[in-house]
């Protein structure tokens, strides 16, 4: 398996605080499976203009040196867009995942769906590949929306422990997998327990055993080797006897 959103790039975002605390949960991966991990601290576009803090080379040495040897680390960024990108490619490349054409991105959580498709389609003009990290984490995120989404060339990017979520983000997480809408499955990863494995605890009792495969390795894998990924089938989400109660009660409260 391959995680290419997390924040374990200790001390520089909101994520792991040390090196200590990123490699155990590395180890943790390892033991997982997982060989392969594209670090992903947090940039905002309207701050590019600074560039890479020379921290952030300093934390990933220190973390390189120390991780697991089981597990490959490469760099990226996830990068709010909160105005349309206007710098330079050598510096977006810097940025995108393992200096591929594909760019992880994210929005605030309040965005319209307009404006992520605006800002999308900016992206591929530029010439790279949007990677939208979690739309499920917003409330206009509709199996519509990221069919629009999809459709200026961008790819979706389900968090794996929000599919085994009750309601909110979790329904929505799993409407675009049910409905084909996933591209990839990632954890993250802020320093804590949450791993891209999820995507085949929450898929592989619905038969969705060959499309966790594709979420959480293979197209992934294709991203980080600069390929096209692969089109991930629908899963037929089964739902449990808890949500059908749920279900039940909530129409009886209409």
């Amino acid at each position: 398996m391959i995680d290419l959103h997390n924040h374990l790039m200790p001390g520089v975002d909101d994520g792991s605080r040390t090196v200590e605390q990123s490699v155990g949960v590395l180890q943790a991966f390892a033991a997982k499976g997982i060989t392969d991990v594209c670090l992903t601290p947090h940039f905002i576009a309207s701050k590019l203009s600074a560039g890479i803090p020379a921290a952030h080379e300093v934390a990933f040495a220190a973390l390189k040196a120390a991780g697991p040897p089981e597990v490959q680390l490469h760099r990226g960024a996830e990068l709010m867009l909160d105005r349309p990108i206007a710098e330079p490619e050598a510096l977006l490349r810097r940025l995108s995942l393992n200096g591929t054409r594909y760019l992880l991105v994210e929005f605030p959580r309040m965005v319209a769906v307009q404006t992520v498709h605006q800002a999308l389609t900016h992206v591929v003009e530029r010439g790279f590949v949007p990677v939208l990290a979690h739309p499920e984490r917003y409330a206009c995120c509709t199996p519509e929306a990221a069919k629009w989404w999809k459709s200026t060339g961008s790819l979706m990017q389900v968090d794996a422990t929000t599919l085994l979520a009750a309601r909110g983000r979790g329904e929505r997480a799993r409407a675009l997998v049910t409905a084909g809408l996933a591209d990839i499955s990632a954890a993250d990863n802020h320093g804590d327990d949450r791993t891209v494995a999820a995507t085949f605890e929450a898929l592989a009792p619905h038969g969705g055993t060959a499309q966790a495969e594709l979420l959480a390795t293979l197209n992934p894998r294709a991203i980080l080797e600069d390929r096209e990924v692969e089109r991930v089938p629908p899963v037929r989400m089964r739902a449990s006897v808890m949500q059908r109660i749920r279900r039940i009660f909530d129409a009886e409260e209409m």
